[in-house]
């Protein structure tokens, strides 16, 4: 588990409202596969990865109904 230390993470700047919902949204999303107070520690890397694979190919609208990873 000591993989999960390796990932960046960002936070929204305080005074940019337009970076907020995108946020919420992918917190949103993570919720559907741990839900709040669940921690990730009792989650394998093999659980993980499946979670990363859904929501980088789950298409969006913002991307034109591509997904994250046909984007990148």
């Amino acid at each position: 588990m000591t993989d999960l230390f390796y990932i960046p993470f960002y936070f929204p700047d305080t005074h940019a409202p337009w970076q907020h919902g995108s946020n919420k949204n992918i917190n949103g999303r993570l919720r559907e596969y741990s839900p709040k107070g669940q921690s990730l520690d009792n989650k394998t890397n093999d659980e993980i990865q499946e979670i990363v694979n859904k929501l980088n190919f789950r298409s969006k609208k913002c991307l034109d109904w591509r997904t994250p990873y046909e984007v990148f």
